[in-house]
């Protein structure tokens, strides 16, 4: 065991390195410029389609053309697009932005792409991902927002699958709002508003078109945004603080506005137990701060926390201090509460799910029941100097119409069991000890309040460790066991 008071330094976190990709998203500005398609079939027909929609002069060079690229030559989306009756050959790929083809023979289609790359024109031949430089992959088109999807040629149904998941859930005014931020950046530019500022009026801008998708926008829309930002100046420019809980892992059971909260933050300072798919909601470019606290561990001390959060917001940055669970339980958020409001710095707070919610859910048991328990309370069993708190409710703890979520207990459960016991808790009762709540490898050790010390003892769980007691377990369908990540065992 590490002895109490090691002092832990707010150290920033590395950059999360991107991941390998199979492909580099790039969306490339063809408005004005030449693009070179090989081939006369339907499939070059949507080609030619999406060539013209992105504003290229599409040239199409095919002995044989279909009826569709007829019909898109005389009404093409966007860049004009005109048919060749012939092969194409070295000369019609001089000037070329892209070069695409369309055929069934792979010695065509190996002879293309070669005379492409000579050329120093990047080629894609139609479902021959072998002679590609770049591929299309499916798109959500709410021009000008645009999202792109690959699988790197390995399967393009599901793609289309996923990109029919992303148009059901994007409203077709998107379009709108985003034409209308292209339109409106350069104006912002002329405004009296400060680079925080600006930054603001992005923020509202974006919740607005989120809650009103399907509102046209206007410019009364652009003066209000502006007008609102320029009434909360001081507030925008001497920075903020919002504590915002993470909830106990799973990175899916964050709340849109944590999530909101986290892609407007300039610094974050975060707990230990915060996971890092928590941490990948959050501005790419904001400065991730790890200022947790271990149990029996290294620990930042508090005081230096306020000092750290309350410093960085009056430099007129968005801080997100971000714990796990709910910051309101046994997250000391009224300490750094009291700190933003002594500085003058505004603070808001962004509830949670605490551990205690995300465990039963996973478990399916319900925390409150009507013939088990009217009533369900939180306790820690971790004092500030390390042992059980002295002011617990013993009496509360033995209510058999109870359930008692208690926190932090690892350490101190041998003890507490013992005391409450003897307070008058029945050993009998309905217990269970749930490591890593809602994460992959959650472990859950179920018994009795009275073997559950020794249960534990049995097991080294890493922490965080909750434990939950009262008869309200006996309504679940769960009884004497232990569940392993992926494994369930009677013991």
């Amino acid at each position: 065991m590490l002895p109490l008071g090691i002092a832990r330094v707010p150290t920033e976190a590395k950059a999360v390195r991107m991941q390998p990709l199979a492909r580099l998203p790039v969306f490339l500005a063809l408005a004005g410029k030449r693009a070179l398609l090989a081939g006369g079939s339907p499939a070059a027909a949507w080609k030619a389609e999406l060539l013209s929609a992105a504003g290229a002069k599409v040239d199409v060079c095919a002995e044989n053309t279909c009826d569709q690229l007829f019909q898109l030559a005389a009404d093409p989306p966007g860049g004009a697009v005109v048919l060749h009756r012939r092969r194409w050959s070295v000369a019609d790929l001089t000037g070329s932005a892209v070069a695409v083809g369309a055929f069934d023979d792979n010695e065509c289609a190996a002879a293309f792409a070669a005379a492409a790359r000579a050329a120093g024109v990047p080629v894609n031949v139609i479902d021959k991902p072998a002679f590609c430089d770049f591929s299309f992959g499916a798109v959500v088109n709410r021009s000008p927002l645009v999202i792109g999807i690959s699988t790197d040629g390995a399967a393009p149904v599901f793609a289309q699958a996923i990109r029919a998941k992303l148009e059901a859930l994007l409203p077709k005014g998107f379009a709108d709002w985003a034409s209308a931020a292209k339109r409106w950046r350069a104006a912002l530019q002329t405004t009296a508003l400060s680079f925080a500022g600006r930054r603001k009026f992005w923020q509202l801008f974006t919740a607005h078109a989120v809650a009103n998708p399907n509102v046209e926008p206007t410019e009364a829309d652009f003066e209000r945004l502006v007008a609102e930002v320029s009434g909360r100046a001081a507030a925008v420019d001497s920075g903020s603080v919002t504590l915002v809980g993470a909830g106990p892992g799973d990175p899916e059971l964050l709340t849109l506005r944590a999530v909101r909260a986290l892609q407007s933050a300039d610094v974050i300072l975060f707990d230990a137990l915060v996971s890092h798919e928590v941490l990948d909601f959050a501005r790419r470019e904001a400065k991730k701060m790890l200022v947790g606290k271990t149990g029996f561990g290294p620990a930042c001390k508090q005081h230096d926390i306020n000092i750290l959060m309350v410093g960085l917001a009056k430099q007129g940055r968005h801080v997100v201090r971000l714990k796990g669970g709910d910051p309101s339980i046994f997250g000391r958020a009224g300490e750094e509460i009291d700190a933003c409001r002594a500085a003058g710095i505004a603070v808001e707070v962004v509830p949670g799910i605490t551990a205690a919610q995300g465990a039963a859910a996973t478990l399916g048991l319900a925390l409150t029941d009507r013939k088990h328990s009217r009533r369900l309370q939180f306790i820690t069993g971790h004092a500030k100097e390390g042992g059980i708190p002295d002011d617990i409710d013993w009496r509360a703890l033995a209510d058999s119409a109870t359930t008692t979520a208690v926190y932090m207990a690892a350490k101190t459960l041998p003890k507490l069991v013992m005391r409450a016991i003897g307070k008058g808790l029945d050993p009998q009762t309905p217990a269970l000890a749930i490591s890593r709540a809602t994460r992959p490898d959650q472990t859950v050790i179920s018994g009795t309040i009275g073997e559950l010390p020794t249960l534990l003892a049995n097991r080294a769980l890493p922490g965080p460790l909750l434990v939950i007691i009262g008869q309200v377990q006996s309504a679940s369908p769960l009884s004497k066991f232990e569940i392993l990540p992926g494994i369930t065992r009677r013991l």
